[in-house]
């Protein structure tokens, strides 16, 4: 089958979130199950490639136009984003259409991801349908995180160069606006989200962010595919960040990391007391909002917490303040750290996910492989992966809570802190989550079967 892997960020070249990975991933665990598989992205400022090639053969071709993406930043700035990104990565999607043909690249499948590919099934079935070339190839579309659409106003429609045939409420309409993502499903052969919840949650109008109507018409071409992890970069027995190296059959070791990032971090280096983390955005959707209001009751857990992120201005405030009221409890770290969030999944005792929505998460997964319990709301991939721990069934791999408030969120890091007590469940707790296997092996094949429906029909 030959894949083409159509997306607007790919590790290791350019990243601002779960996208990149996901296509720097699926196509080097294609490529292990032997299909053959290229990718496209634009060629950006902070990328230094013409060409590449990763994996062992997965080569990657870049769209260059130095007006549309020899800029600082992926799609906008600190003061927002580019006021010409319909321009942008209309251009993207038309290009990358075109690019097939010049290297000579009849695809089976282009799979697109969010928005800013979303016109590439529109160009395909409208401009494109009547060129052989073209005839044969299918589409899937992935949606990343449905909140994130690109809309834009309806007098740049022209710059398209599409029929205004297709600013109806069943194309790219949408309220009077264009969107991109609307034409990706509206226009795709079929659609999926990163978990099988959230391809579920966003058939409601609760969290379809408008485009639940259209996603419910489609209902029998949209299916969920977990994520899976990339387990070269998320390994502790290889991990350069990490004090000292362990693995599932040395988890002992893992508090060795444990007294190095308190010390690290400023905090008194006690074994016994529980050490939660927290690695992300800081914003409502990743549930800062619940748990900055947890955090002013720190004491009465006894625990410690280190948060590493940036975000939105009003919680680096709210959390600064806690900081400075707790200083023996609390550590907060308002960057962006690499080595750090290594640090953070190893030494933690507990990991912290209280999200509003996520679609799938990759927090819970990395830290499983650290060997690190989870608590986590029961929404999207969380639900899929994160099973309440039941003490006396000795079952589950984290500490659920339904109720999406700061009473839920404390009542389930509670739990975390009174089983981090027994020692004996404990151990166990933490060797069933190190244990567990989200390889992108497994969801590669998922993604194969995704493939094959489309190429079907």
């Amino acid at each position: 089958m030959k894949i083409v892997m159509c997306a607007s960020e790919a590790v290791p070249f350019a990243k601002t979130g779960g996208l990149a990975d996901v296509a720097g991933a699926l196509p080097l665990a294609l490529e292990k199950l032997k299909e053959e598989v290229i990718v496209i992205m634009p060629k950006y400022k902070s990328v230094s490639h013409s060409g590449a090639t990763i994996g062992k053969d997965v080569k990657v071709y870049f769209i260059e136009n130095n007006k549309y993406f020899n800029r600082p930043g992926l799609y906008g700035e600190k003061t927002g984003d580019y006021p010409d990104n319909l321009e942008r990565f209309s251009y993207f999607s038309k290009s990358a259409l075109e690019l097939l043909k010049k290297i000579d690249y009849k695809a089976d499948i282009i799979h697109c991801h969010d928005w800013q590919s979303g016109l590439v099934p529109v160009y395909l079935k409208t401009l494109y349908k009547d060129k052989p070339f073209y005839k044969k190839m299918k589409t899937a579309l992935t949606i990343h995180n449905i909140g994130y659409q690109g809309v834009f106003g309806k007098e740049e429609f022209p710059k398209l160069g599409l029929d205004w045939s297709l600013f109806n409420m069943e194309a790219l309409e949408y309220y009077g606006k264009i969107n991109f993502l609307k034409g990706g499903i509206a226009f795709s052969d079929i659609i999926n989200t990163v978990s099988p919840t959230y391809s579920q949650a966003i058939m409601t109008r609760e969290q379809g962010f408008g485009m639940d109507g259209l996603l419910r018409k489609r209902r029998e071409s949209v299916f969920g595919i977990l994520n899976g992890l990339d387990y070269d970069l998320w390994d502790p027995a290889k991990d350069k960040f990490l004090a000292k190296k362990y693995s599932a059959d040395s988890l002992k070791d893992k508090l060795a990391n444990k007294a190095a990032l308190q010390k690290e971090c400023g905090l008194p280096a006690e074994e016994e007391i529980p050490l939660f983390g927290f690695v992300g955005r800081l914003a409502e959707q990743k549930g800062i909002d619940i748990l900055e209001k947890v955090l002013r009751r720190i004491y009465q857990l006894g625990i410690q917490v280190v948060i590493l992120g940036t975000g939105d201005q009003e919680y680096h405030v709210l959390l600064e303040e806690a900081a400075v009221k707790y200083p023996r409890q609390i550590r907060l770290y308002l960057k962006f750290d690499d080595a750090l969030a290594h640090r953070i999944y190893s030494g933690c005792d507990v990991f912290l996910m209280p999200s509003r929505y996520e679609p799938c998460g990759l927090g819970q997964l990395i830290s499983f492989k650290y060997g690190t319990a989870v608590v986590a709301s029961k929404t999207g991939g969380l639900a899929d992966t994160v099973v309440d721990f039941d003490p006396i069934g000795q079952q589950g791999n984290g500490f659920v809570f339904e109720n999406y408030s700061r009473e839920g969120l404390l009542e389930a890091m509670l739990r975390a802190a009174l089983a981090f007590h027994d020692k004996k469940i404990w151990d166990a707790l933490i060797a069933r989550c190190a244990g567990l296997d989200f390889s992108w092996q497994e969801s590669a094949k998922r993604y194969i079967e995704l493939y094959k429906k489309a190429i079907k029909g």
